[in-house]
């Protein structure tokens, strides 16, 4: 192949500098000095990718080993895509300029079901067979890893191995298995797949998927041949505070969705929100230490020019030196106009007088996520928070002279009825009272978000199925007549919540739907000028599935499901438990407030051994030999 001209290319697209890695604080290194090369993959636009912590905390992590050389990799817009593929270029890491196909290691982060197709893309774009068996010694190890890696199924047919859990706990263990066996990649997965491997690999090649006549899974099992141990339990990081952080991020060359300085204080939460994948797979809570956090905010400023500093976590407000923290940073640098943000408060006046501190230095909006319109749905869903919890605190952001409110809100929640729908307008109706009563000769700015709710694995909710799509399109109409003009109303594309919910409750026999899927154009799904979900719907049919059938039917309690044989530490029993205390309208309180729910992150034994059993012994019959699951 001839050489390409990289410069004239780039003058060819929109938004060249994506493009370019010489990014201030990014790290290159020559790949003949060290044992292993990754590649990190972020299915999505290089201002999406490069916003996202985990890929920053893993390159630099990767980079501090003498031995690896970690550089970055974005899926390309489609106008870069048709000039490389007119040009013969093949998808380049942003470092070295080195094709993605030459290193040892191709790792995709796995954020959200919408970007699956990307995967396939930049795997096309890199010249990497799609299928995992079509793959041989010289190309990369492919592997994926993030949330919605926990269950891995409709994408087994493209990945060799998956890393369940926090990065940070595996990527040692996988720089080190390559090293051991370098391209012998029988080999290195039959020993990330073993009972003795590490903690967190899953290798989909060694699990078989069994069904019943009537379409529904019977189990997922070991290949008896393979070894592999029958459950997968996730890796974790049990102490943040020992992870090595970065201290001099990325900076890019153009703005990024989330372009500051993040500090992720604490990971995990203990609400207990039966909606929320996060807060089940997250679990346990671990706290990074407070004067840790002051030394890096210092260090990050200095190392990049950002003026602002972001606080990440699941739930800010819950971490348990979160005053001391803000008031230390707004005394250490408020005074330089560095801003402070809190992405996640909760609805109280607690968080609003953390708010008000940080608005010292600049003036921010209010975010506020009541859920649902009514206490009996937010009983339902474990959303601890009263319709006088959210008046008391805007009531109390108003007197403190705020006049910008975000309200999220979701639709489609499990037993919602027209009175809860109608319950989010009124609730938004009291919120503008509020701000008429306390700041009436001010303008006021309230926006209201509504999400369609999507039903994930390994939350209380997994056995429910999706509304319908035109019982959601007829509550939001209600909700649209019923949610007074001045008041600013956004929803989901119901078109993108379906598939979603498909792909995220979906098993293995969606491989063949998702590839269908992108080789008649489909990528970038979650863009809403990009997304064709007519080509989604042809691609079911043509695999002989059908898409409201996996976002839709609800799952009996005995039902195998798709993950269950991922562990994500938070126990199948507990979760059905929940879902009978959400049918009863029983909230569950937040363990960290006395009593323990036994969920099992904290020593419970593997999920669904029966339904792993069941699926062995039905391999058993097929194959006519005992198997290791």
């Amino acid at each position: 192949m001839a050489p390409v001209d990289r410069d004239a290319l780039l003058t060819r697209v929109a938004k060249p500098a994506r493009y370019l890695g010489e990014e201030h604080n990014s790290i290159r290194k020559d790949h003949a000095s060290v044992a292993v090369t990754v590649a990190l993959a972020f299915p999505d636009s290089y201002e999406v990718g490069m916003s996202h912590l985990g890929l920053r905390l893993l390159y630099d992590i990767l980079n501090g080993r003498p031995d690896c050389a970690c550089e970055r990799v974005f899926a390309p817009w489609p106008d870069m895509a048709a000039e490389m593929k007119a040009c013969g270029a093949p998808l380049w890491a942003l470092e070295s300029g080195r094709p993605v196909a030459e290193f040892d290691v191709l790792g995709f982060s796995l954020q959200h079901e919408l970007n699956f197709t990307n995967v396939l893309y930049m795997l096309d774009l890199a010249g990497v067979p799609l299928r995992r068996e079509e793959r041989g010694t010289e190309h990369p190890l492919v592997i994926g890893g993030g949330p919605a890696a926990f269950n891995p199924e409709p994408m087994a047919d493209f990945f060799d191995l998956f890393v369940i859990g926090d990065g940070e706990a595996a990527v040692g263990d996988l720089v080190d298995l390559v090293k051991r066996h370098g391209r012998d990649r029988a080999a290195m997965l039959l020993e990330a797949a073993g009972q003795g491997g590490p903690q967190g690999f899953y290798v989909p090649g060694a699990y078989e998927p069994a069904y019943n006549e009537d379409g529904t899974l019977l189990g997922t099992a070991a290949v008896p041949s393979s070894g592999a141990r029958p459950v997968v339990t996730k890796a974790i990081v049990a102490d943040l505070g020992a992870v090595p952080y970065p201290e001099r991020p990325l900076v890019p060359f153009i703005e990024a969705v989330h372009d500051r300085v993040t500090l992720e204080i604490c990971r995990g939460c203990t609400q207990g929100c039966r909606f929320c994948q996060a807060g089940m797979i997250y679990r346990p809570v671990r706290e990074r230490p407070l004067e840790q956090l002051m030394l890096l905010a210092d260090t990050q400023l200095r190392a990049t020019g950002y003026d602002e500093i972001s606080l990440a976590s699941l739930s800010a407000s819950d971490y348990s030196a979160i005053g001391p923290l803000v008031r230390g940073l707004v005394a250490a640098h408020g005074g330089q106009g560095i801003g402070i943000s809190l992405p996640s408060l909760r609805t109280d006046s607690f968080s609003v007088d953390l708010a008000a501190e940080i608005q010292k230095v600049r003036k921010t909006g209010l975010t506020f996520a009541p859920e649902a319109g009514t206490e009996r749905l937010r009983r339902v869903i474990n959303k601890n928070v009263t319709e006088e919890d959210l008046l008391t605190a805007v009531t109390a952001a108003f007197r403190q002279g705020w006049d910008s409110i975000k309200l999220y809100f979701m639709i489609g929640l499990p037993t919602e009825t027209d009175e809860d729908v109608a319950a989010i307008a009124e609730l938004a109706r009291r919120v503008w009272r509020c701000h008429e009563t306390e700041r009436p000769n001010h303008g006021f700015r309230l926006a209201v978000s509504c999400a369609t709710f999507v039903p994930k694995a390994h939350t209380p909710f997994q056995w429910d199925g999706q509304t319908p799509r035109a019982e959601i399109e007829r509550r939001q109409a209600l909700l649209r007549r019923a949610m007074p003009k001045r008041i600013k109303l956004s929803w989901h594309d119901v078109e993108q919540s379906i598939l979603e919910a498909a792909l995220a409750r979906g098993d293995r026999r969606l491989s063949r739907v998702i590839e269908a899927a992108y080789l008649s154009g489909c990528r970038f799904d979650a863009w809403d000028d990009q997304f064709h979900y007519d080509r989604w719907l042809s691609a079911f049919a043509a695999a002989g599935l059908d898409m409201a059938w996996y976002a839709e039917r609800e799952r009996r309690e005995d039902e195998a499901l798709p993950w269950d044989h991922i562990d994500p530490g938070v126990s199948r029993r507990f979760l059905w438990r929940e879902r009978q205390q959400a049918e009863r309208g029983m909230p569950t309180l937040d363990c960290r407030q006395g009593e323990c729910h036994a969920c099992g992150i904290c020593g419970a034994g593997p999920v669904a051994p029966r339904i792993v059993a069941r699926a062995a012994a039905a391999q058993q019959d097929d194959q006519g030999e005992p198997s290791s699951g």
